[in-house]
């Protein structure tokens, strides 16, 4: 996957490209318009590929069924069969009684000159064992759910004690742009069909990342086909994915003369790393503060001010030492407060209660000043309104604190359809993104970030579940906060806090608590050679 980067702040960010699946047409009508490839050629490429992942995971030839559709996806099940057979697999191949396009047509002319063509029905996939199954009857181009023998072929894979199943392109049925099968319900089903492994080409597709996605893909195998000279030319929507972060630690000791002099001049101290200020609620409600507080920290913000109610503040006189507190009452202490403009972020949600959120969200917003807002936060706008957002904000809701806010975008998300491309999370928070004026990250193992312009960042983190543990989402307002203090844009602020989020959980591993991210975040700095 292609890496760019851009430089904010102190961060150096790094992504790779998702493609829409309308993208990834335009790209390929681009390379083949330009007559430097034809679509047999990418065809060609396509199920060679496929073959050659195949045999890098069975390396010892056995019996394989390939499952061949009446499209472009068929075209290169025709190809794979044909490479698998001429590396001594034993070989059966069924397809449609169709006259597919004129590239597939010349791939099943191709095999049929090797191997025989059987009906793809069911009585026919059940006719003989086999130890491997490729299933290319749909990829990225299907639009409405599979329907008669096909559903019943696709219902029939997905039981318990069916061949291990490698997809081209996706699993059939998989809309790519949302990660929900056409025409199911978006929750697990019994007969769901899951491969073993997948295959995409270019770049993954949105539906790799979201929802059923990574469950039903299993291992995802992106091919290199050789469109990369044509990514500039098409002219549909791009998504960033974040894999990896590049993040230098500003407070790390100078390495040169100059730099040496820079910062006995001034040059570097607590302020210039930030100021992040962590609203708290009363007492006994401090925990999830505390744990956004000691995140900020750790993150890089060179100072962190815990702010309970001054009632609450013997309820934090407790370590890290290294943070400050501040009784904050009520909505003019806060304003009083913000007169300091050395504070740089603010966090504002965890455990605060929603009554408190709701009187200070207020003065925080008329400050202008990056914020992120969490929890009872987010649950206060939803009775409040939206009133006030600004581009510096950050909202991290959940799926239930988004539907409280965004009531209508959660109705439209939860909504299946025999026809795709489905209502998915990336068009949700693009479309609260711009409704509020201000970047939210949705969260879930399938984290999607977006800004009000548009841009949007999406990471995935299906790998660490232990990450689902009470107060881990306020230690990730946290990390943003601390981040934001620092100075980079909230998009990728919010994007590197989702990754260094889940980076954390994975070093850690099972048995994670809350209380463990904050602590295992300089371990994950040093990992990334920050």
């Amino acid at each position: 996957m292609r890496q760019s980067a851009q430089k904010t702040g102190n961060l150096r960010m790094g992504w790779a490209e998702v493609l829409t699946t309308a993208r990834m047409r335009a790209i390929e009508a681009a390379a083949m318009a330009s007559g430097a490839v034809s679509g047999a050629e990418l065809m060609e490429r396509a199920g060679a590929a496929v073959a050659g992942a195949i045999r890098l995971r069975w390396p010892h030839p056995g019996r394989a069924l390939v499952l061949c559709g009446p499209g472009n996806n068929g075209g290169d099940g025709y190809v794979v069969a044909r490479h698998l057979a001429q590396a001594g697999w034993r070989l059966r191949v069924l397809g449609m009684d169709n006259t597919p396009g004129p590239d597939a047509a010349l791939m099943k002319q191709r095999w049929a000159a090797v191997g025989a063509i059987a009906p793809l029905t069911l009585d026919q996939l059940r006719a003989e064992p086999s130890d491997l199954c490729i299933d290319a009857i749909f990829g990225t181009g299907l639009t409405r759910a599979p329907e008669g023998e096909i559903a019943a072929i696709l219902a029939h894979l997905g039981q318990d004690g069916a061949a291990e199943l490698v997809a081209v392109d996706c699993p059939s049925g998989l809309c790519l742009d949302s990660g929900a099968f056409l025409g199911r319900p978006r929750e697990p089903g019994a007969d769901e069909l899951r491969a073993r492994l997948t295959v995409a080409f270019d770049s993954p597709k949105p539906g790799h990342l979201l929802e059923r996605g990574p469950d039903c893909c299993g291992k995802l195998v992106i091919a290199d086909i050789g469109l990369r000279p044509w990514r500039e030319a098409a002219t549909a929507p791009m998504i960033a994915v974040a894999p990896r972060f590049d993040i230098p630690d500003s407070r790390r000791a100078p390495d040169s003369t100059a730099e040496l002099r820079k910062a006995r001049a001034g040059g570097g101290h607590k302020f210039t790393h930030g100021h992040a200020l962590v609203l708290a609620g009363g007492f006994g409600h401090g925990g999830a503060a505390r744990l956004a507080a000691r995140a900020a920290l750790r993150a890089g913000a060179g100072l962190v001010t815990l702010a309970p109610p001054r009632a609450a503040l013997i309820e934090h006189s407790g370590p890290p030492d290294a943070l400050m507190r501040r009784g904050v009452d009520d909505a003019d202490a806060l304003a009083a407060l913000l007169a300091d403009a050395r504070i740089s972020a603010f966090v504002l949600g965890p455990g605060c209660g929603v009554e408190r959120a709701a009187m200070l969200l207020d003065p925080l917003l008329a400050a202008k000043r990056p914020c992120v807002l969490d929890a009872d936060a987010v649950t206060a706008l939803a009775g409040r309104g939206l009133g006030g957002l600004h581009p510096s904000c950050v909202l991290t809701p959940h799926q239930g604190e988004f539907a409280r806010v965004f009531p209508d975008l959660a109705a439209k998300l939860a909504e299946t359809s025999p026809h795709g491309p489905l209502y998915s999370r990336i068009d949700a928070a693009r479309e609260a993104a711009a409704r509020s004026g201000a970047t939210l990250l949705l969260k879930g193992p399938d984290t999607v970030i977006a800004a009000p312009d548009g841009q949007l960042r999406l990471h995935s983190a299906f790998d660490v579940p232990w990450l689902a543990t009470a107060g881990a989402g306020d230690v990730l307002s946290g990390i943003i906060a601390g981040l934001l203090a620092r100075g980079p844009a909230p998009l990728d602020a919010a994007a590197t806090g989702a990754f260094l989020h889940a980076a954390a959980a994975r070093r850690f591993g099972p048995g994670l608590i809350a209380d463990d991210l904050p602590d295992t975040l300089p371990a994950v700095l040093r990992d990334l050679g920050a």
